[in-house]
């Protein structure tokens, strides 16, 4: 079994920091791409930002420069450092990865239980 477990939410006033993390763990041969995900009261999940095992990485246009992603693949854990917060930030933030459980078997994706951020004005 695999398990991504997030940390870090919390409740912070606007321009204020947070930094999010996600471990994974459990049965792991090989992790391709980790991203966080986040949905807000009423609105669908959308991508926040993305890191591809190749280095690179994708942002939604209304985090760019102020979110930043990366990863510590020893550790099997992505981390989401978010700057400047707004209002507009608040939402359950998800993480995801695309893990390989054994040699033998075929990518799958994994989701985290989703974490709190509340930014106010």
């Amino acid at each position: 079994q695999v398990q991504l477990v997030e940390s870090g939410g919390g409740l912070v006033q606007a321009g204020g920091s947070l930094r999010l993390s996600c471990a994974a763990s459990g049965s792991i041969f090989s992790i391709n791409a980790m991203g966080w995900y986040r949905q807000a009261p009423g609105k669908q999940r959308e991508l926040v930002a993305a890191d591809t095992s190749g280095g690179g990485t994708k942002y939604a246009d209304s985090v760019k420069g102020r979110f930043t992603i990366s990863r510590d693949n020893a550790k099997n854990t992505v981390y989401l450092q978010m700057n400047s917060l707004k209002p507009e930030d608040t939402a359950v933030y998800y993480c995801n990865a695309d893990i390989r459980s054994s040699w033998y078997k075929t990518t799958n994706r994994y989701w985290g239980q989703g974490t709190q951020v509340t930014v106010s004005s």
